[in-house]
């Protein structure tokens, strides 16, 4: 018998889920959010100004460049994985590639430990090739 939720899932697509235990708390710097992959797997993400300063900052963490519609839907419009030292000159750019595709936003997924999990979810949270940097 086929798992149907887990093929819902995967029809669904790569998506934002708003975490609703943390909807009324803007006091915070950093608002949470969350995607879901194509795997159906859920990843809690920090939303961040599109800055360059703030993507200087992030290390070893799987990021998402994301633009909103009018209805506040987020879509992510490219992602990479952050090394243990940023390139100033490679960040500028890819800053402002995502920025001329309409990118408004920075999720930041940190909780993956090694390497080769962050490249999981890199690969569970692009739809397509045109995400790829």
């Amino acid at each position: 018998m086929r798992d149907l939720r887990n093929d819902r899932m995967r029809r669904a697509g790569v998506r934002e889920e708003r975490l609703r235990a943390t909807a009324g708390l803007r006091s915070s710097p950093a608002t949470l959010s969350s995607w879901r992959g194509l795997s159906g797997r859920r990843y809690i993400v920090g939303v961040h100004p599109l800055d360059l300063n703030e993507l200087l900052d992030v290390t070893d963490a799987v990021i998402l460049a994301v633009s909103r519609d009018t209805s506040g839907v987020g879509h992510v419009v490219d992602s990479v994985l952050a090394g243990a030292e940023p390139s100033e000159e490679t960040r500028t750019r890819w800053l402002e590639k995502v920025r001329e595709r309409g990118a408004s936003e920075l999720h930041i997924h940190r909780l993956a430990d090694t390497e080769a999990r962050r490249r999981e979810i890199l690969a569970d949270l692009r739809e397509n090739a045109d995400q790829a940097s």
